[in-house]
């Protein structure tokens, strides 16, 4: 058979260029393609699709690094300050002064104006169980509502106490009770913040709905046995919160002891 000519043997299409050769004759380096546009080399081809490869990955990590800090920008705005758990603690702390001029209105003693006060009141203590529920849920906790929620529960709760009490309806040795352990719990909470969060119990949840229960029915111009039961009622709310006190107290020190020993040990091991 006759032989081919070199010429042909890439194709009729694009003919192959040899690299340069070296002294034995041998083709050194990659063919490159030839200018008239023929077939690269598969050395050639590979690296192009490595570099398609890479920046189409590029593009891709981009898109998905661009989505993923729009996704993060996102989440931050849903914690803002104007979330519906923050909404709710405004609310209760506007129900305060509003509660309070219902409670007095007419002299404090109508019955009507009493039912009206009981319902800005129940209102109140309805949001207190919700906004910090949704905080924690939908991850809306921020640094106002940590401060504001606090404040919102003992001031419908003092107001309403303190009315109670200047009304004749209730004893002030009750309120002096009930609001001398909110603030005493309040502020060694936050002298122990550094060692650790003092846990809110069953204990302390019991107390809180019984507190708004009796202090509920009191707000309530009730007479009969449902009088005389609003005193039973208050009478276990000050048991509970007593005894709720000092469960908090005992835990306060022994989380204080613990941190100290915490703290003394990891310096025993920084000098050792």
């Amino acid at each position: 058979m006759t032989g081919v000519p070199a010429s042909a043997a890439g194709g009729s299409s694009g003919a192959r260029r040899a690299g340069p050769r070296g002294p034995s004759g041998a083709a050194q380096g990659p063919v490159e393609r030839a200018p008239s546009g023929g077939a690269a080399e598969p050395g050639t081809a590979a690296r192009g699709a490595t570099e398609r490869g890479a920046a189409e990955r590029g593009a891709t990590e981009g898109g998905v690094a661009g989505r993923g800090g729009k996704i993060a920008a996102a989440a931050v705005n849903q914690a803002s300050v104007w979330n519906v758990a923050n909404l709710l603690t405004m609310l209760r702390l506007l129900l305060v002064p509003a509660f309070v001029a219902l409670m007095l209105g007419n002299g404090g003693y109508d019955p009507a104006w009493r039912s009206f006060a009981w319902a800005a009141f129940a209102v109140a203590m309805i949001t207190d169980l919700f906004d910090g529920h949704l905080a924690r849920t939908y991850n809306l906790v921020t640094d106002f509502g940590k401060i504001a929620d606090p404040i919102a529960d003992k001031a419908i709760m003092g107001a309403a106490l303190i009315c109670l009490s200047a009304l004749g309806d209730l004893p002030w040795w009750v309120t002096a009770v009930i609001l001398g352990r909110e603030l005493g719990i309040t502020v060694l909470r936050f002298v122990v913040i550094r060692y650790g969060v003092i846990p809110a119990s069953r204990g302390g949840k019991l107390k809180t709905l019984t507190q708004g229960i009796a202090v509920g029915m009191y707000v309530l111009a009730l007479t009969g046995p449902l009088a005389t039961l609003r005193f039973w009622v208050m009478a276990a709310a000050v048991v509970l919160t007593v005894a709720t006190g000092l469960d908090y107290v005992k835990q306060a020190i022994v989380l204080r002891r613990k941190g100290i020993a915490e703290r003394r040990a990891a310096l025993k091991g920084t000098e050792g």
